[in-house]
């Protein structure tokens, strides 16, 4: 006796026990009993062979439509189902208000470089960074800094391992193929000075923010790794004048018009004549104090300038550097620079 007169009490069946799944799993149980690999649809299929050969491919027809209807019922009845699992299991209160999202915002360190950078960008100069991993070369060599130097100890510097150069740099002197010189993290973004000047002749105007790092204890104005940005400008004919004068421009832009500076004789390695810079305003004085430090300066040492394969006869410039927390926290009256790092939202929020 043929099974085709079996296909539609078969197909109804399965109908009601799809449409009637309560739940995912018996609804995949139920595809299972009818169309899986040895479902009793997939059975019938082969039992094709059996009837005559004038018979199948109605039969095959019947079959396969009424496959195809089970599937179209499954598929309903899965997303149903689908739908009713994602909703709440408990009942929602819509007159309830809703949770409001904060929206982020820049880090005061982040607006504070930012802003510095745009003000340089005004007069022309550009924007360069390096490794934060340097050897001696670029971070103490190169910038005239003497083998005996407080900041080369041990104490001062986070060295980290000895490393081959394989080729010497223009104009380094005693930097032989093969030498061995010190990793360590860098101390000043003045290592981006000498990488720019090895790669590309005057003139140059450049600042370089980054991380710096130092042995410092963490106090309340020190922390052992902080921001710094650098500035160098190289031409001929370049003077102290012009350094006085991009310097008040720079800090009348950040601080205010009423912003006072002061020069001071002092010594760095890499500059000759050197200056510390020290500000008044009405910050410093909100803080107790009339004159405040908050950069060092001074022209470009010859030697440098030598080191790096440019003429000292022919060209002069000027560089400076500043800690961009020491600038952060005069302008948010900001008493710890520990707070720039503790990541709390309660302070970082009112920004």
């Amino acid at each position: 006796m043929s099974f085709v007169h079996e296909i539609e009490p078969m197909k109804q069946t399965a109908l009601e026990e799809l449409k009637a799944a309560p739940d995912l799993a018996a609804l995949e149980q139920a595809r299972v009993n009818y169309l899986g690999t040895h479902g009793k649809f997939t059975a019938l299929s082969k039992q094709l062979g059996t009837l005559p050969k004038e018979e199948r491919p109605a039969a095959g027809k019947l079959i396969n439509e009424t496959k195809a209807e089970l599937e179209a019922a499954l598929a309903a009845r899965k997303a149903d189902l689908e739908l009713k699992a994602a909703l709440p299991k408990e009942p929602t209160d819509f007159t309830l208000p809703g949770r409001r999202r904060h929206l982020g915002r820049l880090h005061p360190l982040t607006q504070t470089t930012e802003d510095i950078v745009r003000i340089f960008r005004k007069i022309g100069f550009v924007v360069a960074d390096g490794p934060e991993v340097e050897n001696e070369w670029y971070c103490f060599d190169a910038l005239n800094t003497p083998a005996d130097h407080p900041a080369r100890d041990t104490q001062d510097t986070f060295y980290l391992a000895i490393a081959a150069i394989d080729s010497p740099s223009p104009g380094g002197e005693g930097r032989g193929e093969g030498e061995r010189k010190a990793l360590l993290l860098r101390t000043h973004t003045s290592s981006v000075q000498i990488r720019v000047m090895e790669k590309q002749p005057p003139p140059i105007r450049l600042v370089a923010p980054g991380r710096v790092y130092r042995r410092d204890n963490a106090d309340a104005t020190h922390n052992p790794t902080f921001q710094q940005i650098e500035g160098l400008y190289v031409d001929q004919g370049v003077t102290v004048g012009d350094l006085k004068g991009t310097v008040e421009y720079v800090f009348k832009k950040l601080l205010g018009d009423e912003v006072k500076l002061r020069f001071r004789p002092h010594y760095f390695s890499y500059t000759e004549p050197s200056f510390e810079i020290d500000f008044s305003s009405s910050l410093t004085r909100k803080m107790g104090k009339e004159w405040l430090e908050i950069a060092g300066c001074g022209m470009v040492h010859p030697q440098v300038f030598e080191n790096v394969g440019y003429d000292p006869e022919i060209w002069t410039g000027w560089a400076f550097g500043f800690g961009i927390e020491r600038v952060a926290m005069i302008r948010y009256g900001i008493n710890d620079i520990r707070l720039f790092y503790e990541n709390d939202v309660r302070l970082l929020r009112q920004f």
